[in-house]
């Protein structure tokens, strides 16, 4: 019986398997990307949830639902996904996303409020461009603070002392694959 792998995935004997999925291997343009994507995503159904749940609520209170119940969500996708960490974030990386969060959140309140005292009855667009683009500025600052300091530390310092998996023991040198295949 062989194999149902490509001959280019199979591992050999003595052969170390590449580690994927570690900070090491993601680069910072392709983690951009990443959080671009997911935080982008997660940011613009935030952009329409805010002035939706504003309409029940004080926009300050609704803005604060939606950034926490975002915030969680991004710091997973971004464990996992942007920064390549594999495994999901502990309880200090969720802490330390929420500082930037916080201020993510000052500055989309801090955008909001000028609009609201240059415009004292904005339209739902205008909310939502002023917030969106207040959320995309403190989106690269968040960037820039979760690869450079929440999601850096520790998965520099694991992907450089990992060391590589033993070779699987279906594929030893006495067992041969074609003596079952008849």
């Amino acid at each position: 019986m062989e194999s149902p792998l490509p001959p280019q995935l199979q591992p050999t004997r003595g052969e170390p398997r590449p580690v994927r999925g570690t900070f090491a291997t993601v680069g910072p343009l392709a983690s951009f990307l990443r959080f671009v994507i997911c935080g982008g995503g997660v940011g613009l159904l935030a952009g329409l949830a805010v002035p939706l749940l504003a309409r029940t609520m004080p926009w300050v209170a609704a803005n604060a639902v939606i950034t926490v119940a975002s915030t969680l969500l991004c710091t997973e996708l971004h464990a996992l996904f942007t920064f390549g960490t594999g495994r999901r974030p502990s309880l200090r990386r969720h802490l330390q996303s929420a500082g930037s969060a916080t201020a993510a959140y000052v500055a989309t309140c801090a955008a909001v409020f000028i609009l609201h005292t240059v415009r004292p009855s904005p339209s739902l667009l205008w909310e939502q461009a002023v917030y969106l683009t207040a959320s995309g500025l403190a989106g690269i600052g968040r960037f820039l603070i979760l690869r450079l300091f929440v999601f850096a530390d520790g998965d520099r310092k694991q992907s450089a002392t990992r060391t590589p998996s033993p070779p699987d023991d279906w594929n030893l040198p006495f067992v041969r694959t074609k003596a079952f295949a008849g």
